[in-house]
């Protein structure tokens, strides 16, 4: 039977209406994720072919690469970009609560369940649910998982009726899985289950050329969060930044602009506003000069003959009266 006209042309309306908010959703992942060093552009590739499939996939990195980025990333260039993207940390709430947080509760389930409440996993929908620090998951709650990976069902606590699950799974650790598989801290069937498409997150270290672009678009946002006009960086803070390593990734760009932010006079930002040890990182070491040589050994043999000058001299192999001539000039 044909679709009335009326029921088609109201479809076909909000079908319309949903792909400008989707470009918009598309658009603002995008604009989150600078990728102007090649290692980037790859992962970005990387990304966009991925998203378009509902497949599971493991995100891993170091701490504060960006990790939570590239899982928005995936949601939203994926088929279903308004849908809901759910996240929840496995490693801020204890076992108990984290269970009843992500398959929710029947009423009555335990003291103080007055009402049913839906968890994360429900909650996700169609979308993405983001399982965040999945390697502190107990093996007790891997083993939930994995039930609930391997069947697409799940129950609420205190409840005996099935619960499909509709939503991607995206799991993210800052710690290699395959390691905390050979420890026996993580199930290694659930490590091949999450491990379906891989992503690996580079350390900025080996990104360096998105820490200019990274640094600019931080210090707009805390521009916007201070509400100030946003500083600039100096010639000589762009080069101190591009030298520094940093161990503790984005997370600590944004860190120490913050802090350079709130004690920069101007309206830039120089090195002499960076953390010294960003300043001074690959410095290299002054040599010591001839005569600082020479002072420092002259005042070893001194120690090593407790100051008997006629013993030291012999040791140097001068003559006594150079070496109070040394030892004047050297203040020993």
């Amino acid at each position: 039977m044909a679709e009335p006209r009326q029921r088609r042309a109201s479809r076909n309306v909000k079908t319309a209406a949903a792909a400008p908010k989707e470009d918009q959703l598309q658009r603002a992942a995008l604009d989150a994720f600078v990728a102007a060093d090649p290692a980037s552009v790859k992962l970005l590739s990387h990304i966009r072919r991925i998203a378009a499939a509902n497949s599971t996939v493991l995100i891993e990195g170091e701490s504060g690469v960006g990790k939570d980025v590239v899982a928005s990333l995936i949601h939203y260039l994926g088929p279903r970009p308004e849908q809901p993207l759910v996240k929840i940390d496995c490693a801020s709430l204890p076992h108990e609560l984290l269970e009843s947080e992500l398959f929710g509760y029947e009423r009555g389930a335990f003291t103080g369940a007055s009402q049913m409440k839906r968890g994360r996993m429900e909650l996700a929908g169609h979308g993405t649910l983001v399982l965040d620090e999945i390697s502190a998951l107990s093996l007790a709650m891997q083993a939930k998982l994995l039930r609930v990976i391997q069947e697409r069902v799940f129950d609420r606590l205190g409840g005996t009726r099935p619960v499909k699950v509709q939503a991607r799974l995206v799991a993210i650790s800052n710690v290699g899985l395959r390691d905390a598989v050979a420890s026996g801290a993580f199930r290694e069937d659930l490590y091949y289950r999450l491990n379906v498409v891989p992503v690996q997150v580079p350390p900025l270290r080996e990104r360096p050329e998105d820490i200019k672009p990274l640094a600019r678009k931080i210090l707009d946002q805390l521009a916007a969060t201070y509400r100030r006009p946003a500083l600039k960086l100096a010639p000589d803070a762009v080069a101190a930044l591009m030298a520094y390593s940093f161990p503790g990734n984005v997370r600590e760009l944004r860190n120490l602009l913050e802090r350079a932010l709130v004690h920069a006079l101007g309206n830039e930002i120089t090195a002499a506003d960076l953390p010294g040890a960003v300043r001074n990182f690959g410095a290299k070491p002054k040599k010591p000069s001839l005569e600082e040589l020479e002072r420092d050994y002259i005042a070893d043999i001194l120690d090593y003959t407790r100051g008997r000058k006629s013993k030291a001299a012999a040791i140097l192999g001068i003559s006594r009266k150079t070496l109070l001539e040394k030892r004047k000039k050297y203040g020993l």
